[in-house]
């Protein structure tokens, strides 16, 4: 499981003009599912996000976590995270999950986040066509795998 955590001063999802997240200060988590993936990933991950110190304190210094900063989450699928470009010019996506296998972890990844959360995180919708908007904040983009735990 790889996801791509931006530190954004806002940011919003668009399906078929039509706003289906919005945050201001807050993250913006793209989460890629391969068919190797557990709830180990999915428990590892969420609690890496929740705790992430990334957020400026009274020194601005990144001293504070999403959850000491009160700031939102979107969580949006993104199978393309999966991508092998190492033959030719098309990128291959067969390490990305099928739907029947990346759905019910997605879900699962949501429901774990806001347990650790604390709070409501919203979200894209699986498989659309969505247009994300983003201010990112700092910038601070951050990449992590699950496979590198270690």
């Amino acid at each position: 499981m790889k996801i791509v955590i931006q530190r954004v001063s806002s940011a919003s999802v668009t399906i078929e003009n039509k706003v289906v997240a919005d945050i201001q200060k807050g993250l913006l988590i793209l989460l890629g599912i391969e068919d190797a993936d557990a709830q180990e990933d999915i428990n590892w991950l969420c609690q890496k996000v929740a705790n992430l110190r990334i957020f400026g304190d009274e020194n601005d210094v990144m001293n504070l976590s999403i959850k000491d900063c009160d700031g939102d989450i979107i969580v949006v699928s993104q199978f393309t995270l999966h991508a092998s470009t190492k033959k030719g010019n098309r990128p291959s996506y067969i390490k990305a999950a099928k739907p029947e296998v990346a759905i019910p972890l997605y879900e699962s990844f949501v429901k774990h986040l806001e347990k650790e959360f604390g709070k409501k995180v919203q979200t894209g919708v699986f498989g659309a066509d969505m247009k994300v908007s983003l201010l990112n904040d700092g910038p601070v983009t951050i990449v992590i795998d699950s496979k590198n735990k270690g």
